[in-house]
């Protein structure tokens, strides 16, 4: 009788170790009591929130276009991540929210996010809503003096925000996670 309880045993177990569920590689923040609400113009000039995008994996970006790496590098990044996900691409929504509504007018970001992919998309306010966005989503940002009025630069948080097709937060994302791990989380909540 014992000659075949170890093999069952370890038959059961691999069956059980084989039908756990992935798991994200992001930060798992399902139930947050935080970025929950958006509204912003769109660079078209358009009122955008989050319901705006239902049925789609939103991905959510604060940074500014005069941003000398961190900014262009993660919507270079998001770019590629849209690329690997090929037919699922269209379920895919992301949204450059600036830091710096001052020179990030809605003609500026009409040209520099759509620039990454055609189907971004670049969101702007006056600073009041745009400060009530970042402190919804725990965003920090401070403008740095530069050696001209006009050349200063934006301190900001560099995490991304990514929420599920039906509309919550469901991930934080690190400024160094790689593509393979974006696109790995963004099939598992389309799954979902």
């Amino acid at each position: 009788m014992r000659t075949w309880f170890l093999p069952a045993l370890l038959l059961v177990t691999s069956l059980l170790v084989g039908c756990a569920p992935e798991t994200f590689r992001a930060t798992d923040i399902t139930g947050a009591e935080f970025a929950r609400r958006l509204e912003l113009s769109d660079h078209h000039g358009k009122v955008r929130g989050l319901a705006d995008f239902r049925g789609k994996v939103v991905v959510v970006f604060f940074g500014y276009t005069h941003c000398p790496d961190v900014c262009p590098t993660t919507l270079a990044k998001l770019a590629e991540v849209a690329k690997s996900l090929g037919g699922d691409a269209d379920k895919l929504q992301v949204l450059f929210i600036t830091v710096d509504p001052e020179r990030d007018t809605t003609a500026v970001l009409s040209r520099y996010v759509p620039a990454f992919d055609a189907r971004f998309i670049g969101l702007t306010g006056d600073p009041a809503a745009i400060a009530r966005t970042a402190k919804e989503f725990k965003v920090i940002y401070q403008k740095q003096p530069g050696n001209a009025p006009d050349a200063y630069s934006v301190d900001h948080s560099s995490g991304t925000f990514v929420f599920d097709p039906q509309g919550r937060v469901r991930l934080f994302v690190r400024h160094d996670q790689s593509v393979e791990d974006l696109v790995h989380d963004i099939r598992l909540l389309l799954r979902s």
